[in-house]
């Protein structure tokens, strides 16, 4: 007796287009044999994920399931079913889930060219690279399903995973931005991710919700990745996806970084790089830095304070602030004061 698909499918013989893809989802999700690695039931998992592949291609194939309707497994796949002569003279030809075909010829009077079933793991990428999970409620507004937008051929195999890219779509990263106070202080930011994971009784994506902690110490660079391990969406294999939260560094008013310092430019009169200045600072800290000079100061000079950077992976100690001076001439000065100038500086 031959395979009852239907029965495999565990649907009955009006079922539509819908509700064989739902039947397929759910049972190749809890079938795959990637979930059942290192358990006693592997084989069996691998058989039956086999025979749900099969059924599915025939199935959903309106000529593969007209055949199968008429003939059953047997004259589905070569064997000589009754009164099979002159049914298809000729053979005729159907198609397989993706656009590929494949071929039925009469092999002498009233038989059929065998009918291979495609590879399950075939199958089963081309559904979920087309069928897959919608990428909504991702978690940080960049995360996006392993499905969304992308081909067969660019998952490289049936988890999303490409080809010698390790990790593949396994991780999920996020650039999560700080000020450069929260930088310089140190910072916990608590990110509330929704998550997707499968429900084996039901084959789809549950939205879940999980809290992770960034724990930033002071002084930590931008760059800088923080990984938690299977924190993201449950792919199809039952592997879990990483989340990389990547820091970035959001411009300052004020001050930039330069690895473990700190520059700034301040913009001195004519007259104050001629005579002397005293200016404040508003550190990163909140403290009030004096910056002065009585000598003259010439445009693009700089001047480096110590322990005025950032916090190092030593604590206890900081880089410098370098502090770069800009000398803004006047636009113009007047017959009077060119004259008044020269006299000034003629001795100089």
């Amino acid at each position: 007796m031959g395979k009852d698909y239907y029965k495999i499918l565990g649907v009955d013989k009006n079922a539509d287009e819908e509700e064989l893809k739902k039947a397929y989802r759910k049972l190749a999700l809890k079938w795959h044999p990637d979930r059942h690695q290192g358990s006693a039931d592997k084989e069996a998992a691998e058989k039956k994920f086999k025979e749900i592949s099969e059924a599915y291609e025939v199935l959903s194939d309106k000529n593969k399931r007209q055949i199968y309707d008429t003939y059953g497994e047997e004259g589905l796949k070569g064997a000589p079913p009754p009164d099979a002569s002159g049914a298809f003279p000729g053979g005729f030809q159907g198609f397989r889930p993706g656009g590929a075909t494949f071929t039925f010829k009469t092999t002498g009077p009233g038989g059929f060219g065998g009918f291979t079933p495609t590879d399950p793991n075939s199958i089963f990428n081309q559904f979920f690279s087309q069928f897959g999970s919608a990428d909504d409620d991702d978690p940080f507004g960049q995360f996006t399903s392993f499905t969304r937008g992308r081909s067969a051929s660019d998952f490289g195999d049936i988890f999303g995973r490409s080809r010698g890219e390790g990790r593949g779509s396994s991780e999920v990263k996020h650039h999560l931005p700080f000020t450069l106070e929260e930088l310089y202080k140190g910072i916990t930011k608590k990110l509330k991710v929704s998550r997707k994971l499968y429900d084996s009784a039901s084959g789809q994506q549950i939205p879940t919700d999980k809290i992770i902690e960034v724990n930033v110490r002071p002084g930590l660079k931008a760059g800088t990745k923080f990984r938690y391990s299977k924190a993201g969406d449950e792919l199809p294999s039952g592997e879990t996806q990483d989340i990389v939260v990547v820091v970035n560094e959001k411009p300052h008013s004020i001050f930039t970084r330069d690895n473990d310092d700190l520059r700034v430019v301040i913009k001195l009169s004519l007259l104050e790089a001629l005579v002397g200045f005293k200016k404040q600072i508003q550190t990163l800290d909140g403290r009030t830095l004096n910056i002065s000079s009585s000598s003259v100061i010439k445009p693009g000079q700089e001047q480096r304070v110590p322990n005025e950077g950032m916090p190092t992976k030593d604590q206890n100690k900081k880089g410098d602030l370098i502090v770069k001076y800009e000398i803004m001439f006047p636009s113009r000065l007047t017959e009077d004061k060119k004259k008044e100038l020269k006299r000034i500086l003629s001795d100089v």
